[in-house]
Order: C-alpha cells, then structure tokens, then sequence
C-alpha cells in the first residue's frame, strides 16, 4: 500500500518536504509528513491497488491477520502499533517527553511513545537534544523549565546524515533546526511539551507547556552515550533498533536485494531515503514504485519481496515488529541476566 500525503503544518516547520516528496514548493512551515498513520487524528489513507481511497483504519479491520501479521493482531487488536513519519526541523523544536504505555493508558487511554530518529540530512552545526547530562532532581528540573535553563543539562548532540538516537518513554529530547529526519515511533500523538523558549504558536499565543505531567514521565538517569553505533555495510540489512516495540534495519542497495521478512510475523514498513525502487512481491508478482520520500506498508501475509534500485542505489529503512519466539527467549535471558548481576 502506497499513501496520499499525509503533511502536517506546525511553527518550526521547514520547506524541505514537499520538495522531498515530489510535490510543489510552497511558503508553509511544514514540519511533518506522517507517512504510515493508523492515529485517529491524522490517518493515512491508501492512493493505488483494492483499497484506494480508503483510510488505514477501516482497511486493517477489513483484514487484520493478513496485514498486521497474526502475533501483532493478536496483542494489537486490529490496531497499526507504529507510526512513521519525515521530519524538517528548520527552527528548534520544544523540549520535550512521551510517557510510557502505563502512564500514557492512565493518563490518556493511548499507547505510550517510544521512538527512534534517523538523520537524512544535517546542516552544518546541527545538533538535537537526547538524554540528561547530569543528574538532577525533579526540584532542580522544575526550577530550570522556571527560569529557562533546562537546555544547560541537556546532552547536546552534533549530527550528520546516518546517525540514529532511540528515545525510550521518558528520555528527554528534541530535534533542532537544520535537521531532516525519518522517525519510526509507537502509534501515539501523545507529547508533554516542557519548554518552548517562550515563542507564540501559529495562532500567536503560547503553546500549551505539560510541565507537571513531564515530571512524572521523565527518566533522570543518565546514559554514558545516547548515539546508536551501527556498521555501515552495502547490499546488507542492518539492524540500527531492536527493542519490544519495533525493529528498524537499513539498507544502501546497488542491485537486487531479497528481503523475506514472513518469520517475524509482522507488517513492512519500508521508507525510501534516497533512490527511487520497485518493490516487487514475489509471491503475487506485484510491483509497486517507491520514490526517495515515500513510503509503503507491505502486509505480513506477502512480505517476500525484491527491492530493486531504479537509479543506480536506493537508501530504505524497514520498520517491523520481531515476534520470533526464539527472540523473544533471549530476550527473557538477558532480563534474568541482568537482573542476577
């Protein structure tokens, strides 16, 4: 499934995703384009094959095994667990914080927000905020959203193209301006804004500040490195997240590359960073063409597949959920281990 453009206009959006996706300039502030959305508020809906024209929702409870896979319906209920979206940051975005899936099904009846960032380009000096870099006590943060210091125990992180940061529910964060980037999250719209350097939104008036929500949801610990280090490999799949939530693998193809992804019992979400691709189905034939800035959801029940690169290398990411049992054993023995030592 391919979708229509999904583009949201916020105060520090940029000029970079219209371009990005094909589509004319234009003088919005567009700051996210939501590529896979399954969330209420904002839902995804499908432009080509059986179900054009339909939004994301209504085609998931029409054939929820054979899209989502059988172990994700199972826990899910019909419902997409990720969303997926491109980011242009041209000014700093607030500080802020998710809950976790506890705090955010008391507090809001939603799915907490886990995420992960892939930088896709980096103006020179960029830097985004990840993580505390120093502990501090829930008085010293509140008096330093008070006065406007927060920023000053922030880990402060230069970026290029490549980097990937996880932000775990709770980790303190925030993109700032001469960033574009891919994010693959838990399917949640929900963010406790903690400062936001005292600007007017679009309408003029100050945005909405969560500060005593974000007390409860922040995470003080700190972190000896927040930056995810993986190997850069051609022709390869290479796993940049594995966490309970989602794991994301990259991929800089030059020539046919298979992908049968059928053992996670999961959706596809593939993201074209660069490159135009086809994606061709081997079991039905199908082909679809993805381009730089698009993405697609590919059903569990057909994910074996081709990517073929149309200009010479395609950049994807593939965004799913690993249900093996064998991973989900391991996972068990480290908890253990960890917990004995």
């Amino acid at each position: 499934m391919l979708f229509e453009p999904n583009l949201h206009t916020v105060v520090w959006g940029g000029s970079q995703l219209r371009p990005y996706k094909g589509m004319p300039p234009s003088d919005e502030p567009i700051g996210e384009s939501w590529e896979v959305s399954a969330v209420p508020t904002s839902m995804s809906v499908v432009s080509n094959g059986l179900w054009k024209g339909l939004d994301l929702g209504f085609v998931l409870k029409e054939m929820p095994e054979s899209i989502l896979g059988k172990a994700v319906n199972r826990k899910y209920h019909s419902q997409l667990p990720l969303l997926v979206k491109f980011i242009d940051a041209k000014k700093d975005l607030s500080i802020q914080v998710h809950p976790n899936d506890e705090m955010a099904m008391r507090e809001h009846g939603k799915m907490g927000k886990s995420e992960m960032w892939y930088v896709i380009k980096a103006e020179q000096g960029a830097h985004l905020y990840a993580g505390f870099n120093q502990e501090i006590t829930p008085f010293e943060y509140q008096k330093r959203v008070a006065d406007g210091t927060i920023t000053e125990v922030l880990a402060d992180h230069q970026v290029k193209a490549g980097d990937v940061f996880y932000l775990p529910a709770g980790r303190v964060h925030a993109i700032c301006g001469g960033i574009l980037l891919a994010e693959v999250q838990q399917s949640s719209d929900v963010t406790y804004r903690i400062f936001d350097y005292n600007r007017p939104g679009l309408d003029g008036k100050p945005r909405e500040l969560h500060t005593e929500l974000a007390a409860q949801a922040l995470d003080f610990h700190v972190e000896q490195n927040y930056r995810t280090v993986y190997p850069e490999a051609a022709n390869c799949a290479t796993q940049i997240i594995d966490t309970p939530y989602f794991d994301v693998r990259v991929m800089e193809v030059s020539k046919p590359f298979h992908r049968d992804l059928r053992k996670y019992d999961s959706f596809i979400i593939t993201m074209c960073i660069e490159g135009d691709c086809v994606i061709h189905v081997r079991s039905t034939g199908d082909e679809v063409l993805l381009k730089a800035g698009h993405s697609t959801l590919i059903p569990a029940a057909i994910a074996d597949f081709d990517v073929l690169p149309q200009q010479g290398k395609t950049r994807i990411l593939d965004a799913f959920i690993d249900n093996r049992e064998s991973r989900l054993a391991t996972m068990v023995t480290r908890f253990f281990h960890f917990s004995e030592t």
